[in-house]
């Protein structure tokens, strides 16, 4: 049997620390996201909990952090408003449920439409996204807070030079609330946000009444959870491959959210998902990459919060800032709007990668972000390829023969049509198709309707060069097709 990496020493430090700085992060974090849901703070922090420690077991990216998100958070904020904690509980069951159906049935194989383009939007405006949410916690604050900040950014950016053993973050967090501390600084620390758990969670059913009414009331919001929370999770187990040149289980770690997100909302805690910050934090910044800084991250989270609490929240914000700021300023691909690259790079992919971030920044929904500019690279690729359909006529005595080159699909058969000469070509017509490619029933409809014009005038055509697949598309569905000619 193999044995596990996670029990190297040098390793297992790595995760253990990179663990430790994580929760620390989350902390923070999970109590805002509460305050979006408009839930207690606790609630919070009990789902990073869960989600971490279980999905640590069940899901398929290793050293990937799962907790309670913003995105999440938006999602459920209308409907616990609206009719309380019990309801939104039995939602996040609901739609866990649900995440655990649709990576059953392959959501995952999706993922392999998201374009390159829409990917590196996805992480621009992850970026954009992650340093805006600090910029309120710079705002009408005290004076110390910016020399803590840039005290906070100067130890992790020169640190390193010293020593790796120890992650940087991790040293930057201590420092500056050691300093706070003992030299009674007064800014706004961790405590100021919420208050942290006093005691474990423990599960319990849902409380509302188990009918119709109730499944109506939650079903679309479920949906919209687990919709919300695949997708999500789905991108940053692609980024994270990347990063760490590793092929991760896609179906599994579907299925991993959706139980994860069950298990939380049986504990009572509002559901989540990947979080990217806190990922590129572990992965990235610490260097994790094990299933054992995920579960760590989670254990010592609630470890701090029930053992550690008052030191806890002594920690100055601006020590977590500085660490989310420079994880966004390390996300961002700068590479990507270099001048050099823009110049080299198509339009159309700029103009997706550009939609995929306004997108996400306007809506701060990453899933939005995604679709749209996955669409958008749908269209720009559908016209592309539209164009490169090209008709070249051969004349002989008594006989013209038409080549056609290029995929033939809805957007490049619509103008098939127009590339025939019907009034004037001899009574011999031969349409010559081994150079293309027959993808749907529009194209289908289009040779049936160059037939018919031909035919109409006493004209006979032959269909020649047709591939396996093209022959086998064009006998099932042509003379079948309504209004083809």
């Amino acid at each position: 049997m193999r044995r596990p990496a996670w029990l190297s020493p040098r390793v297992a430090r790595t995760e253990i620390l990179g663990g430790l700085v994580v929760a620390l992060a989350l902390i923070p974090e999970a109590i805002s996201f509460s305050v979006i849901a408009g839930v207690d703070p606790r609630v919070g922090l009990c789902a990073s909990f869960t989600m971490a420690v279980v999905i640590a077991f069940v899901g398929g990216r290793p050293a990937m952090i799962s907790a309670a998100t913003g995105a999440i958070a938006l999602v459920v904020a209308p409907l616990a408003r609206e009719h309380g904690i019990g309801y939104l509980v039995a939602t996040v069951v609901l739609g866990g449920l649900v995440q655990i159906v649709l990576g059953s049935l392959g959501v995952a194989r999706l993922m392999r439409f998201v374009p390159r383009s829409v990917m590196v939007g996805f992480v621009n405006a992850l970026a954009i996204l992650i340093f805006l949410a600090q910029v309120p916690e710079l705002i009408d604050v005290p004076w110390p807070v910016y020399p803590l900040f840039a005290g906070g950014l100067a130890l992790m950016v020169f640190f390193p030079r010293l020593t790796k053993a120890v992650p940087a973050p991790l040293v930057s967090i201590a420092v500056l609330t050691a300093l706070t501390i003992a030299a009674g600084i007064a800014v706004p620390t961790v405590g100021d946000k919420g208050a942290l758990p006093s005691a474990l969670p423990v599960p319990g059913i849902p409380d509302v009444p188990f009918t119709f009414g109730t499944l109506g009331l939650i079903a679309p919001y479920a949906l919209a959870f687990a919709l919300v929370g695949l997708m999500e999770s789905l991108m940053t187990a692609k980024l994270v491959d990347d990063l760490t040149d590793t092929h991760s289980n896609k179906t599994r770690e579907a299925i991993g959210q959706g139980v994860a997100n069950v298990v939380t909302g049986i504990f009572g805690g509002m559901g989540g998902c990947a979080m990217i910050g806190q990922t590129m934090i572990n992965v990235k910044v610490a260097g994790s990459r094990t299933r054992l800084s995920t579960f760590l991250a989670g254990a010592f989270l609630m470890v701090l919060c029930l053992v550690f609490g008052p030191v806890v929240s002594r920690i100055p914000m601006a020590a977590l800032v500085a660490v989310m700021v420079l994880v966004a300023f390390g996300t961002f691909d700068w590479h990507s709007i270099a001048p050099k690259t823009l110049k080299r790079m198509p339009v159309g992919e700029v103009a997706v990668m550009a939609v995929t971030v306004g997108i996400v920044v306007a809506t701060s929904n990453l899933a939005i972000g995604v679709v749209v500019g996955s669409i958008t690279a749908m269209v720009i690729f559908a016209r592309r390829v539209a164009h490169l359909v090209e008709v070249t006529a051969v004349r002989e005595p008594g006989s013209v023969r038409y080549t056609v080159t290029g995929a033939l699909f809805f957007a490049s058969s619509n103008d098939l049509v127009y590339q025939f000469d019907y009034a004037d070509d001899p009574e011999r017509v031969v349409v010559d198709l081994s150079a293309a490619h027959i993808w749907d029933a529009s194209s289908v409809a289009a040779l049936d309707a160059i037939t018919t014009k031909y035919e109409a005038r006493g004209k006979s055509v032959e269909i020649v060069g047709l591939n396996k697949h093209s022959a086998a598309m064009h006998e099932t569905l042509s003379g079948e097709l309504a209004g083809s000619g």
